[in-house]
C-alpha cells in the first residue's frame, strides 16, 4: 500500500514517535536518561541511558520484553484510570514507559507498567518488579534511593526496595484522593503531580484532593448503550473547584497540615522541596490577580510569604518558577515593564526586550531559561543568567530550542526551518542522541510575513507545484488563542498545513493578540473578550495577504481549527460570513460557561458578574446568524471540551433552521490519538473544503 501523508501523520502521532523525550541528566553530567521508541511508527516507549562523553546508547527497559518475561506479553490499555487521565492531560498518545522518576543522583528509576511497580538500576541496566498492592500510579524513588512512594486507588503508599509496603495517607471517601493532581492543576496550571519527597527522603509533602464540592458531569459511550456512564467531576466557570490541601507526612503516618489563607488563595499552583530553599508553595487567588510564594515550616505547617505578585488582569504562572539559587536567593518570573522577566528576589535581571518563556534549572553558575526577543517571537533561544549578573545566549541557530542540564552537561533540543524534526545533542561539541522519527512526506513551502497594522506574525504556505497566476482558494489554519503559538521557526510545525496547501490551497496561519511571546499587553488584549480581538487579527492578516498576493482568491475562503482554533473557526463564519465561506470546527468551545474555571475566569472573569462578556464570546448566542457551511467535529469521550459544546450549538442551529454538519467521534477524546480516526479526519476535512470552495 502506498504511504500517504495523512496515514503517516496518524501512524507517527504527528511525527513525534521515535524522538528522544523526557530527558534527565545526572548531577555529575555523565548519564543522560530518556525515553524513545524503536522507530517513527512504534508507539511503545523504552527507557534508554546514554554516556554523555561517548554517546553510547543502551536500552535499560523494553516493556515488551519485560512483560513478556513476567506475564507473557505487553498489552495496551491496561493502565489504571489515574494514568489514563494523566496521559490525557499531558496529551500523551504513546504507550510503554511514558513516564519515570529517579533518585537525586540518577542511579535508579521507577516506573509503572500495566499498573505494576518496577525499579531499574541505571548503572546496571537491571529492571525488576516490586510486588506491592496496586494498581500503581506515579511511583517515585526518594532522593536517597532507599525507598519509593506511589499512589494506588486514591491512597499514598511507601515501598521499600525489598517490596514491603504500607499506606501513609488515605481516606475511605471515594471523592478524596491523596498524592494526585486535581483536574485544574493538571490541565491549566502545569502541575501534573501531587506529592514531593523531602531532600533527605524522610518526609513527603502530599496533596489531599476532595472533589465532593465539584459538580458531576457524565461521559458515556453511545455506541455501547449497555455500558454505565462515567461520572466526572468537572469545575465549569463560576462553579466550585476541588478542595485541595497540602500535608507534610511522616513515613510512619504522621500528618501536619500546611496552613495558608485558602479563602484568599484557593489554588495550589506549585510545590517544590529542595535542600537549599526548603519547602515552598505557590498559591493563587481565584481571580488570578494575586500570587504568593510561601515558605513552609515542615514541623508546624506554618507558612510565610517570601514573595508576592499582583496584576490588574492576571498573574501568569510560568513553567519552572520558583527555583532557588545556591546562595539562597529566590528565582521567579513576572511581567514587568511590558515583558515577562526573570526575577531574583523580586528584582528583574533580564531586559524588557526579552520575553521569558520558562525557567529550566538553576545551578552553580546561575539560571538556565528559555526566552525570545519581543520583536521576534518566531525564535526561542536558551539563555543563562550568571550569578554575577552576566547574561549569556547559549543557542545561536535560528529555531526553537530547549535544554536540560546536569552538572557540566547541557543537552539541547533544537528544531529549525531548515531540517525535518529536531536534533538532541550535548552542547559544546558532545554527541547527538539519535532520533528515529520519520521524515515527513511533505516539504513545507513557508513564507513568514508580518501582516496588518499590528505586525501580526503570519505564515503563508503555497502548493509546492504552484504556478504564479493560478488562483488559489484560501484556508486559514489557526489556533489563535492563549498559551499556544503556531507560527514558530520549526519545519515540522507546518507539515499538516502544507499537506492541505499541496491539495490546492493557499494556507494562512496567524498568531494574533492573546498568543504568547509578544509581551504583557499583547497577551492581555483578550481580557474580557475572547472573540473580537482574535477574529479581527485573522481578518487583518487575510486582507493584507490578499492585497500582497494576487493569486489568493478571497472569494473562496475557508477556516479550520481544533479546540480554541475550532472555536475561532466557527466564530469566523458566524460573525463574518462576508469573508469566510465555510468552516471546520473541531472540539470547539461554544459556550465559555461550559469550560473550566481556571482558564475561562482568567480571561472572562466570574460569569455571575461578567455575563455580557460571556454572551459576547459565545457561539451559541449567535447561532441564528449562520449562513455558511459549518462542520462540527467532536469526540464523545472528550473530558476537556465536552461534546455538549458542539451538541448545544447544533441544537441552537437546528432551532434556528440553520443547516450544518456534525461528526460525532465515539470513544475519541480531545487529542484524537486513534490512528484510523486521525488519518480519516484529515481526508474528511479536505473533502468538505473542496466541496464548498469550488470556483463559482
Amino acid at each position: 500500500m502506498t504511504d500517504t501523508f495523512p496515514r503517516q501523520y496518524a501512524r507517527t502521532q504527528r511525527l513525534t514517535l521515535g524522538e528522544p523525550r523526557n530527558v534527565v541528566v545526572s548531577p555529575d553530567g555523565q548519564r543522560i536518561v530518556f525515553l524513545r521508541s524503536y522507530s517513527g511508527s512504534d508507539p511503545i516507549q523504552r527507557l534508554w541511558v546514554t554516556d554523555a562523553r561517548t554517546g553510547v546508547e543502551r536500552v535499560v527497559v523494553d516493556p515488551v520484553v519485560l512483560l513478556e518475561q513476567l506475564d507473557g506479553g505487553f498489552s495496551n490499555g491496561d493502565a489504571p484510570s489515574e494514568e489514563r487521565a494523566r496521559r490525557e492531560r499531558a496529551r500523551e498518545g504513546a504507550d510503554g514507559v511514558v513516564g519515570f522518576a529517579t533518585d537525586a543522583q540518577v542511579t535508579v528509576a521507577s516506573f509503572a507498567l500495566a499498573g505494576r511497580l518496577f525499579l531499574v538500576g541505571l548503572l546496571s541496566g537491571s529492571a525488576r518488579p516490586l510486588d506491592v498492592p496496586g494498581p500503581v500510579f506515579d511511583p517515585r524513588p526518594d532522593p536517597t534511593a532507599r525507598r519509593l512512594a506511589y499512589v494506588s486507588a486514591g491512597s499514598l503508599r511507601i515501598a521499600n526496595i525489598s517490596g514491603a509496603s504500607w499506606e501513609i495517607a488515605g481516606d475511605d471517601d471515594p471523592d478524596v484522593a491523596w498524592g494526585t493532581a486535581d483536574f485544574i492543576a493538571a490541565e491549566e496550571m502545569g502541575r501534573s503531580r501531587g506529592y514531593w519527597w523531602s531532600p533527605n527522603g524522610e518526609r513527603i509533602a502530599a496533596t489531599r484532593v476532595d472533589t465532593s464540592p465539584v459538580q458531576r458531569w457524565w461521559l458515556s459511550n453511545p455506541t455501547e448503550p449497555r455500558e454505565t456512564p462515567r461520572s466526572v467531576p468537572y469545575p465549569a466557570a463560576g462553579t466550585a473547584n476541588a478542595e485541595v490541601r497540602l500535608y507534610v507526612l511522616d513515613l510512619d503516618g504522621g500528618q501536619t497540615l500546611v496552613e495558608w489563607d485558602r479563602d484568599m488563595f484557593p489554588y495550589l499552583a506549585g510545590v517544590s522541596w529542595s535542600a537549599i530553599g526548603g519547602l515552598i508553595i505557590t498559591v493563587q487567588s481565584r481571580d488570578q490577580r494575586h500570587v504568593e510564594y510561601r515558605g513552609v515550616d515542615p514541623e508546624s505547617g506554618l507558612t510565610r510569604c517570601r514573595l508576592a505578585d499582583t496584576d490588574a488582569q492576571w498573574v501568569e504562572l510560568v513553567p519552572g518558577s520558583p527555583q532557588w539559587l545556591i546562595d539562597g536567593r529566590l528565582v521567579t518570573c513576572a511581567d514587568r515593564d511590558g515583558a515577562r522577566r526573570l526575577l531574583v528576589d523580586g528584582e528583574p535581571v533580564t531586559p524588557a526586550s526579552l520575553q521569558v518563556r520558562s525557567i529550566l534549572s538553576t545551578g552553580p553558575t546561575g539560571v538556565l531559561f528559555i526566552a525570545n526577543f519581543l520583536v521576534d517571537p518566531l525564535h526561542q533561544q536558551v539563555w543563562r543568567w550568571h550569578l554575577h549578573g552576566r547574561l549569556e545566549r547559549i543557542t545561536m541557530e535560528p529555531g526553537v530550542h530547549s535544554a536540560v542540564e546536569g552538572g557540566p552537561t547541557v543537552v539541547l533540543r533544537s528544531a529549525t526551518m531548515y531540517r525535518d524534526g529536531s536534533v538532541t545533542r550535548v552542547s559544546g561539541g558532545g554527541p547527538n542522541i539519535t532520533s528515529y522519527a520519520e521524515a515527513p512526506l511533505t516539504e513545507p513551502n513557508v513564507q513568514i510575513i508580518n501582516t496588518g497594522d499590528r505586525s501580526l506574525l503570519t505564515a503563508l504556505l503555497l502548493p509546492r507545484n504552484h504556478v504564479e497566476g493560478a488562483k488559489l482558494p484560501v484556508l486559514l489554519d489557526p489556533y489563535g488563542g492563549p498559551h499556544a503559538q503556531r507560527v514558530v521557526a520549526s519545519r515540522n510545525a507546518y507539515c499538516s498545513s502544507q499537506w492541505f496547501a499541496d491539495q490546492g490551497f493557499a494556507v494562512i496561519i496567524t498568531d494574533g493578540r492573546g498568543t504568547p511571546g509578544r509581551g504583557s499587553a499583547w497577551e492581555r488584549a483578550v481580557s474580557r473578550d475572547l472573540a473580537f480581538p482574535v477574529l479581527e487579527d485573522q481578518i487583518d492578516a487575510l486582507i493584507d495577504l490578499g492585497e500582497q498576493f494576487a493569486d489568493l482568491d478571497l472569494g473562496r475562503v475557508g477556516i479550520r481549527g481544533w479546540s480554541f482554533g475550532g472555536y475561532l473557526a466557527a466564530l469566523a463564519v458566524l460573525r463574518r460570513p462576508d469573508l469566510f465561506h465555510c468552516a471546520i470546527a473541531g472540539a470547539p468551545v461554544t459556550d465559555w460557561r461550559l469550560y473550566d474555571t481556571h482558564y475561562t475566569e482568567r480571561y472572562l472573569g466570574d460569569p455571575a458578574i461578567f455575563a455580557a462578556q460571556y454572551d459576547n464570546s459565545s457561539l451559541i448566542y449567535h447561532a441564528k446568524t449562520l449562513s455558511r457551511p459549518l462542520m462540527l467535529i467532536h469526540g464523545l469521550a472528550d473530558d476537556n471540551v465536552y461534546a455538549a459544546h458542539s451538541l448545544q450549538l447544533s441544537r441552537a442551529l437546528v432551532e434556528s433552521g440553520r443547516p450544518h454538519t456534525v461528526v460525532p467521534l465515539s470513544g475519541v477524546s480531545h487529542m484524537t490519538p486513534q490512528e484510523e480516526v486521525a488519518e480519516n479526519l484529515l481526508l474528511l476535512q479536505l473533502k468538505f473544503l473542496q466541496t464548498h470552495l469550488q470556483p463559482a
